[in-house]
């Protein structure tokens, strides 16, 4: 599957999300998307970056952005993660790694010595059309979600 390409639209694709929410990518157009990947539920980073998200949450709304943590975890993670941080935003199960191949995140990361495919984390953007505006790759937690806010206000 090829990488998506700034500039170009995102193919559709269907998810399955936390609130009992199925949806597919096409029926967010007329919204800007913040897709952020991250590696697993409950974990130091991913934790501080989902609240880095959520305490941000109101610039991305009056900005007509809907943001989406995606991972390989289940649901029932998902649901869990999300309650116990009050993240007012969803979070996409793609544990059949669909939307991580399409958006090429999974990649070889080093674990205690040894090699095991997992995310890497990532951040992309999305236009009220669709189209690919911005990609985030190895991405760092600290400041973060501000460079994803100023890009979403070139927009």
């Amino acid at each position: 599957m090829s990488k998506p390409k700034i500039g170009n639209p995102i193919t559709d694709i269907k998810v399955q999300a936390t609130g009992d929410k199925t949806f597919k990518l096409s029926e967010l157009k007329g919204s800007r998307v913040v897709l952020y990947f991250y590696p697993k539920d409950n974990t130091p980073g991913c934790t501080t970056e989902g609240q880095d998200f959520r305490d941000n949450y109101s610039k991305f709304k009056r900005r007509n952005t809907i943001v989406l943590g995606v991972s390989r975890d289940t649901l029932e993670s998902h649901e869990k993660f999300k309650a116990k941080q009050k993240f007012p935003f969803d979070l996409i199960a793609d544990a059949d790694e669909k939307l991580c191949k399409k958006f090429d995140v999974i990649k070889e990361k080093n674990m205690y010595g040894k090699k095991v495919m997992g995310i890497e984390r990532s951040t992309f953007v999305l236009d009220e059309q669709g189209v690919l505006r911005a990609e985030f790759r190895k991405v760092k937690v600290p400041g973060h979600v501000d460079a994803v806010l100023e890009e979403i206000k070139e927009l």
